[in-house]
């Protein structure tokens, strides 16, 4: 998966942290965003295994750290069911805005009662799947019901949750209760995907079934059959995102992509509807060229520029690899760091926009047992590398209408 950070402000102007995930091999399809467990975040690694199913697919995945948790601004103890609700449909409004709508819902656990509330609110959601959710968020509170007395005495309590210290407030119980008689699952008429654990020991699978009762067709259950609640098994995780994937494809209005074909080595795709970004298609392999947002760009991938100094960098690495190989030579990894600008040139008389050359400094960092001979040896051939050649020996394109 291609990773993007983002952050964006909740409702209160505190800034809720991001990742953006996308497809390695293709374009994006449609968009997804993930609701993690109770006192869970973004980084779950349930979290990444199920997005990196998801992402196989063409759907990219926009997971976020709710309010007070992970690496999101504002505390724990000032939240509540109502505002983690608030938080999806921001980050929804966010990506909306800056990529594109959200049309699929994914929450696990306590997240997944949240995305069952915010999609009700959410126009362009057009499928919804919960994970290990409870049937009602009322159902969080067992997990601290021995401190519910403190709490409506005292105002609030810290109680363990996972291990870690946590403050609950009595805003909180009583935020929930809010929700205890709610329909929103007979209304929603939405397709709906249910999947649960029957060894799921933190929420019942009971809860699955009522969830399924209540909801209106199309609705599917999956057995999560051997998982845990946190899906800590990778192997589980990834079935999960897998099927949800198979499972959206019948409901998801999917963006019709037409593959790239060429009898030539690269083939470069710019659509006008898509403004900047740019689709490439290098001897099967796909890649996506965009240009930040400041100059008309999403950001979804490297500039051209970039790409051609990371061409370097990457022939670069590989030449220095198949030497020391070939040398027998310790090294352990070869990192080659590349930046490049315009500089005057100190010849020129000139000192005008036409004096100016192309200049990409690189630097190779290079680990392992090595002699300061064998890295002296290694910076020459650095600059065998065939990439190098090119761009330093000249090059000539030809070009006509196809």
């Amino acid at each position: 998966m291609k990773t993007i950070k983002l952050r964006f402000p909740n409702q209160d102007g505190e800034q809720l942290s991001a990742k953006l995930e996308l497809p390695t091999d293709r374009r994006v399809r449609a968009y997804a965003i993930f609701a993690h467990c109770f006192t869970c975040s973004k980084n779950l690694i349930a979290v990444t295994h199920i997005s990196r199913g998801l992402t196989s697919k063409g759907i990219a995945v926009l997971r976020f750290d709710f309010t007070g948790l992970g690496e999101s601004e504002g505390e724990f103890e000032d939240t509540n069911f109502s505002s983690n609700v608030q938080d999806l449909i921001v980050a929804a409004e966010n990506l909306e805005e800056n990529y594109g709508p959200a049309k699929m819902l994914v929450g696990h656990s306590l997240g997944g009662a949240a995305v069952l509330m915010a999609a009700a609110k959410l126009k362009n959601i057009e499928a919804i799947t919960t994970i290990g959710a409870p049937s009602d968020p009322v159902h969080v509170k067992h997990l601290f019901q021995e401190s519910i007395d403190e709490i409506k005495e005292k105002g609030e309590a810290t109680v363990s949750l996972g291990g870690r210290p946590f403050t609950i407030k009595k805003q909180f119980v009583d935020d929930l209760a809010e929700y205890e008689k709610s329909d929103v699952i007979k209304t929603l008429k939405k397709p709906l995907l249910i999947m649960h654990s029957p060894q799921d020991d933190t929420v019942d699978v009971s809860n699955a079934e009522k969830i399924y009762t209540s909801a209106m067709h199309p609705k599917s259950f999956i057995s999560l059959d051997g998982a845990d609640h946190l899906l800590n098994n990778s192997e589980d995780a990834q079935y999960a995102g897998e099927v949800i994937a198979a499972w959206a494809a019948r409901y998801v209005s999917f963006e019709e992509v037409r593959a790239l074909e060429t009898d030539e080595q690269v083939v470069v795709r710019n659509e006008a509807h898509r403004g900047l970004q740019t689709e490439i298609m290098a001897n099967g392999h796909f890649i996506l060229a965009d240009e930040p947002k400041d100059v008309g760009g999403t950001n979804l991938g490297g500039t051209p520029y970039d790409l051609l100094v990371s061409s370097l960098g990457a022939c670069t690495a590989m030449t220095i690899r198949m030497y020391a190989k070939h040398k027998k030579w310790p090294l352990d990894e070869v990192k080659v760091h590349l930046s490049r600008e315009k500089r005057h040139s100190e010849d020129a008389e000139d000192l005008g926009e036409h004096s100016k050359i192309e200049v990409i400094d690189r630097y190779v960092e290079l680990s392992g047992d090595l002699t300061e001979e064998q890295r002296k040896r290694i910076l020459e051939i650095a600059d065998k590398c065939p990439v190098h050649k090119t761009l330093t020996n000249g090059l000539t394109v030809h070009t006509k209408l196809k």
